[in-house]
């Protein structure tokens, strides 16, 4: 038999592997509740943030629905859904957060005319969206990809664009749908403008600065306890 390649598996896809088994195998029967996010980061080992993308991951796939109220419900004991080897959304952001805190400061250095009206825009943009009740993405992506652009270096901008369009995956999509709403998205547009006045301002550390704060600001919202949308809340997807 030849020998197969090994691929090193994402902490998350353990966990939501372990817990897939122990449903499967009936240790938690359908209709049951799983135990708190909290608990199970202290049984096994692990941080919040790992199981919290485990969770993600194990919904998509039709195993369990988190419920306002009622906690963590097995629905399904075989997955409805295949979830190929994504990455987890909170390290995209930290990856982010490492990359483009060093973009802004770049940006801050740079001379084009252009840039900082174009970002202004992309600021619009967002809040029209968010005033339609539509989520946002055009104009967030264009902010991000255009401080990529400042940079002139094509294989930082294809990184850039590659980590912000994960948020089209269904592990991202389904985070968002708990986690976004009209008042999150307000607060990363006024992220996002301070970030646009150090850059005008031509002051790289309070760029990176402002940068980082946004990306932390960003993993903490999608970090926070789970909570109910309300329909005035909810920006729609036009998608």
């Amino acid at each position: 038999m030849p020998f197969q390649p090994i691929e090193p598996r994402r902490l998350y896809r353990q966990i939501a592997d372990q817990l897939r088994q122990l449903i499967q195998s009936g240790e938690f029967a359908v209709g049951s509740r799983l135990p708190a996010e909290r608990d199970l980061a202290l049984k096994m080992g692990v941080s919040r943030p790992s199981v919290r993308e485990a969770l993600i991951a194990l919904e998509v796939q039709g195993l369990i629905e988190v419920r306002v109220g009622s906690g963590i419900v097995v629905i399904a004991r075989e997955p409805v859904r295949r979830l190929d080897n994504a990455h987890g959304p909170l390290e995209i952001i930290r990856a982010r957060q490492l990359i483009e805190c060093e973009l802004a400061a770049v940006a801050a250095r740079s001379e084009d005319s252009t840039l900082v009206p174009d970002l202004e825009e992309s600021l619009r943009e967002m809040e029209s969206d968010i005033a339609a009740r539509t989520l946002p993405i055009r104009g967030d992506r264009n902010f991000h990809l255009r401080i990529a652009q400042a940079s002139d270096n094509s294989p930082l901008l294809a990184v850039v664009t590659q980590l912000f369009d994960e948020r089209n995956g269904p592990l991202f999509a389904r985070l968002g749908s708990h986690f976004e709403r009209e008042t999150t998205w307000k607060q990363a547009v006024a992220e996002h403008r301070a970030v646009v006045k150090a850059i005008e301002r031509h002051d790289p550390q309070a760029a990176r600065t402002a940068m980082s704060s946004h990306l932390e600001h960003s993993h903490e919202r999608f970090s926070a306890g789970w909570t109910a949308p309300t329909e005035t809340e909810t920006p729609k997807s036009t998608a």
